[in-house]
Order: C-alpha cells, then sequence, then structure tokens
C-alpha cells in the first residue's frame, strides 16, 4: 500500500499563485511516476501535471503549461506543484496520485490517490 497525503490548497485571487505538495510513504518501490489531477465543479477528473520519478521527464495538460512547475524530492519523497496565474477555471479539487505504469498522463496507470485538496480562484 502506498500513501499519499496532498497540502497547500486553498482560496486565492485571479492572477495569485499556490504551492501543492504531496507526502508519498509505504510501498514506493513500484512507483514509475508520480501525477496531479483535477476534477471541477461538475466535470471529470483531468489530468494536469506528471513527472517520471527515475529521469524527472514532466508531461503537462496543455491548459496549464507555461503557468504549472511539477517537481520531486527524492529524498524527502514529495512531489510538489507551483501554480502561477491562478484562474477561476483552475477552481477545482486537486489529487496526487502514484503510478506504476505508462503512460503518465493517463489516469487508468495510477492505483493510489490522495484525499484531495481544494483549490478555488476568484475573479
Amino acid at each position: 500500500q502506498v500513501q499519499l497525503v496532498e497540502s497547500g490548497g486553498g482560496l486565492v485571487q485571479a492572477g495569485d499563485s499556490l504551492r501543492l505538495s504531496c507526502a508519498a510513504s509505504g510501498r514506493t518501490f513500484t512507483r514509475v511516476a508520480m501525477g496531479w489531477f483535477r476534477q471541477g465543479p461538475g466535470k471529470e477528473r483531468d489530468f494536469v501535471a506528471a513527472i517520471n520519478w527515475s529521469n524527472g521527464y514532466t508531461w503537462y495538460a496543455d491548459s496549464v503549461k507555461g503557468r504549472f512547475t511539477i517537481s520531486r524530492d527524492n529524498a524527502k519523497n514529495t512531489v510538489s506543484l507551483q501554480m502561477n496565474s491562478l484562474q477561476p477555471e483552475d477552481t477545482a479539487v486537486y489529487y496526487c496520485a502514484v503510478a506504476s505504469s505508462y503512460p503518465e498522463t493517463t489516469a487508468g496507470n495510477y492505483n493510489y490517490w490522495g484525499q484531495g485538496t481544494q483549490v478555488t480562484v476568484s475573479s
């Protein structure tokens, strides 16, 4: 089992920044990547960003490219999502997840999920 704990969500205004963090524990040795997904009100859960745990390669959804940055700290077993220039359409519950297979952009390859953290961006 893998346990994931997210933190860093909150209420901000458009144009502000937030940094989400996710701490992983447990049987993480099968991990190939970690990622962030989000689910807005009345919407499906969508891919946001992912990072390959071995080589650090990253992927981003088109909607967040240039604004969001995913990073990892191997020593601390954490993954972070720096979100800049936030917009109201970024409002969602953000989930951290662990993937055990490829490709890293597909939710079905993630088999462990955090409880989610709310991000609300006001206009």
